[in-house]
This record gives C-alpha cells, structure tokens and sequence, in this order.
C-alpha cells in the first residue's frame, strides 16, 4: 500500500498486482482516516464502491440528498461539482465499471440508475452486506481484490451483454479519446441514428454526445494534472479553443481548468489506476478498420 497526502488527508491507495478477469474492470483499495467534502470528479465509467470498514463513506449529493455505504452511480457522478465524499476512519475497494459491462455486473442498466447514487443493497439485496462482510474478514489487500473480482467475473458471465454494435460504438468513442465524430457512429455499425442513440442510451446509461464530452474531459483533466498548460490540453484533446475547454471544465465540475489540476480526486488517479486504459495516440480511432465492425 503506498500513502498519497494531500492536504490534510492521508490516504493508503492499494492496486491489485493481476489485472482482472473481466475486460473492462479496473480497481484500487483505499484507507482513509479523515476525508473532508472531498470533490467527485465525473468519469466515464461506471462506480462501485464496496465499503468494509469501521467507518461509513457519505455522499452529499445536490439538493440536500445523501447517501452512506456501499454504493454505485452511474458515469458522470459529480458533474456540476456539487457532489462532495466525505467520512472517518474509511476502508473500501473502489470499482470501475466500463459501461459496456455494467448492465451484466448490476443486474440493471446504467440508464436505471438515472444519474443518481444509489445504495448498493438496493440493487443486490443481502448480497451487498455479504460481500461487506467478506472483505472485513480478509487481512490483505490482494485478497480482498481476489474476492471481489470473483463476485464481478460471477454476475457478469450471469448477465446480459450489451448490443455488439453499442460495444463498438463505445469502444471507438474511448479509443479516441472523445475526439470520434459521434454523427458518423451509426453510419459505421449500419444503423439508424436514432436506433444507436436510443440502445446506446438505454444499455449504456448516457447517449453518444454526453459520452464523447466526458471521455474528452477525462483525457484533458489528467493532462491538466499532469501540469501542462490549458492552451495546449485544449488544442490537442479536441476542443475548439482554450476557451471551449473551460466551458466544458466549469459544466462538468463547477471548477476552472487551474483549480481543477489540484484536484485530490484526480491526483490520485496516477497512483490508484497507474495503467487507465486510454490509447497512448490521441488519434487512436483512426486506425480502427471498419471491417472490425459487428454484423447488423
């Protein structure tokens, strides 16, 4: 376990030495003894959080709702900013989904979950205290990975796959970081504009266009972490113009560019999650042949 300190935090951030089974799942362990209206960040992905220790993670989430324990939330969790995570003496293995996976993880669409964070024992019943239960019980980090990786790769072989065309679609947004052109989409996989973005939506848990701009934002905040200058993030993540990334920065977070590079949530990100999935080439997509493309 290595320590991040940020602030007055002192965080323990713990990675899983085997990738997981499932394609799609990435995770880290985190300790923390005092966590203060830590601001969420929103991702691409889909979040699970298994919490197992003495301590109880809080979710203040806008219009005065909260909500305590183990939870999940759909992509974009924290946009607006007014999404704050807070707690005491807090243990917990945190689970990226990648929406092409989540629907057979959950048991139900992202789509269900209408943008909201949601206690994870409404959704799995006495099963989400048994696997609290479970990691308490195990000493070491790795196990705890292990067992919750055996619990994934079990429910989503039992679920039901996503449209091979929505998994295409996807996966052509990501692999470009956000830069696809999402009204050639349904061109490509021989579907009708309104057929994708009605399955894309419903399976997936946000259209197309909402999708691009949260994986281009995700690529640019890390760039933006990674100290280099909000004209050049801006130019070569896609955006039209520096001021256009601060649009999208203020939309999704309620933070400037400069404030967001400070950023806890994702600063921690290098640590937790060293290997992100993304292409190392922002242009990635175009090498993607169209005859990889699903039959329809």
């Amino acid at each position: 376990m290595r320590t991040f300190v940020h602030g007055g935090a002192v965080w323990g951030v713990a990675c899983p030495r085997r990738p997981s089974r499932v394609a799609g799942v990435t995770m880290a362990g985190f300790g923390v003894g005092d966590l203060d209206a830590l601001r969420m960040v929103p991702h691409p992905a889909v979040t699970l959080l298994l919490d197992f220790g003495a301590g109880s993670p809080v979710i203040d989430c806008a219009a005065g709702r909260q909500q305590r324990g183990s939870m999940v939330a759909g992509p974009g969790l924290g946009s607006g900013g007014a999404v704050r995570a807070r707690g005491e003496n807090l243990q917990c293995v945190q689970v990226r989904l990648s929406p092409v996976i989540a629907r057979a993880v959950l048991g139900t669409s992202p789509a269900d979950l209408d943008g909201a964070v949601v206690s994870l024992a409404d959704l799995w019943g006495r099963e989400a205290s048994q696997i609290r239960e479970q990691l308490g019980d195990v000493s070491s980090w790795q196990d705890r990975f292990a067992l919750t990786d055996a619990l994934l790769a079990r429910r989503h072989e039992a679920g039901p796959p996503v449209d091979p065309e929505v998994a295409w679609a996807w996966q052509r947004i990501l692999s470009s970081r956000g830069r696809a052109r999402v009204d050639g989409l349904a061109a490509e996989v021989g579907w009708s504009r309104k057929r994708l973005w009605s399955r894309f939506r419903s399976q997936l848990g946000l259209p197309p266009k909402r999708a691009v701009k949260l994986v281009r934002f995700d690529h640019a905040a890390h760039r933006l972490v990674a100290g280099e200058g909000a004209a050049q993030v801006a130019a070569d993540a896609g955006y039209a113009d520096q001021s256009h990334l601060h649009r999208d920065v203020m939309e999704l977070t309620g933070a400037t560019p400069a404030t967001l590079a400070d950023e806890p949530f994702l600063a921690v990100d290098d640590i937790a999650w060293p290997n992100r999935s993304t292409p190392t080439q922002p242009d990635a997509a175009r090498d993607l042949r169209l005859d990889r493309r699903p039959e329809v």
